[in-house]
């Protein structure tokens, strides 16, 4: 998809097991909420909804893909209330599987095609709340010291003076990584997406556990490139740290984060008030403060001066309902797991 096109288209901090076991009168109260951003966009949100509301949140910060496995492990005796944030694939696979529930909100008329688009490939499971697109942000200072020309396209990654010197995610347990994956894959075709992946293999020191925190380690100088949402480098880039956040010039894939209620949730009502009021322009205009710079899906909400401008880069079709299938998702990432991080480095 080019340019303009993609707008058309028990772990719980604080909370004892006799809390679940509680009488009913506990739902009148409290919110569970799985959260799949970085910790201070997650902290916002639920301390202004406890705030607005006086529910009591209960939030527990985690990758999407992580939110997802736990979902799945708990869905004889649902834990969670409401799934907020992280890559929208996991959540479509997470609807597929009957593991969250339909919801349609009041919100739905001020929002984006593109969020709307997704709450119906998930048969109304889940809902964009903000999209990014997929990048890199590397370390100018240490590309500047290895004498390479600045990276500008994904080729560029694979560069021989960048072995060690890449992180990116697990896409077992991101939702960004995931989407590196299902990127390259539709980017290049399969065998020659799988053949980059492999030569990027290389360079690569180390695949995190949360996909935002290749940008970190760009900006602290502890890798030369970071593979995030460009976003999350813009964050550095923004406080002044040696970092430029890079589109890929090949073109890219992009996320539609997403919300979906946990099916079976023992706080539902609650959830369904969470799930209303995040989709408002006030709760979408708290991203900003917290350094997140996504693109809000409500079309009234404001959208971040500091957001990449998606508008402008060269963007693929992705495919989220083909990518976000269960069988899709499950056969790469064992092919990921089986032909590219098992090899040697």
């Amino acid at each position: 998809m080019q340019s303009k096109s993609w707008l058309k288209a028990g772990l719980f901090a604080a909370i004892a097991t006799a809390a679940f076991a509680a009488t009913p009168a506990r739902a009148q109260g409290s919110l569970v909420m799985y959260c799949g951003v970085q910790e201070e966009w997650c902290r916002a949100m639920s301390t202004a909804f406890e705030k607005e509301t006086g529910i009591k949140v209960a939030m527990t910060r985690k990758s999407a893909g992580e939110i997802y496995a736990q979902l799945k492990a708990e869905s004889s005796n649902p834990r969670g209330d409401i799934w907020w944030g992280g890559t929208g694939d996991p959540h479509l696979q997470a609807a597929e599987e009957g593991l969250t529930t339909e919801y349609e909100s009041p919100a739905n008329k001020d929002l984006n095609d593109w969020a709307l688009n997704q709450w119906k490939a998930a048969n109304k499971r889940t809902i964009g709340i903000y999209a990014g697109a997929l990048g890199f942000g590397y370390n100018t200072e240490q590309i500047k010291a290895k004498g390479i020309p600045e990276p500008k396209c994904w080729a560029d990654l694979l560069n021989a003076k960048l072995k060690d010197d890449v992180q990116v995610a697990d896409p077992n347990s991101s939702g960004t990584a995931y989407n590196l994956l299902a990127t390259v894959v539709q980017l290049m075709g399969e065998e020659k997406g799988f053949d980059y992946l492999k030569a990027l293999h290389k360079n690569v020191s180390q695949y995190t556990k949360s996909g935002a925190a290749p940008a970190k380690a760009a900006s602290l100088g502890e890798t030369a490139v970071g593979i995030v949402f460009i976003h999350d480098a813009v964050v550095f880039a923004v406080q002044g740290d040696p970092i430029k956040p890079v589109a890929p010039c090949e073109g890219t894939g992009y996320e539609i984060g997403s919300m979906s209620i946990v099916k079976g949730a023992r706080n539902l009502d609650n959830a369904k008030k969470f799930y209303d009021w995040a989709l408002t322009p006030a709760a979408q205009a708290l991203g900003a403060p917290a350094k997140s710079y996504q693109v809000p899906s409500n079309k009234n909400a404001p959208v971040p001066a500091q957001a990449p401008k998606m508008s402008e880069m060269k963007l693929i079709n992705y495919d989220f309902v083909k990518y976000g299938s269960s069988a899709e998702r499950n056969r790469l990432l064992a092919k990921w797991d089986k032909e590219v991080k098992a090899l040697p480095k």
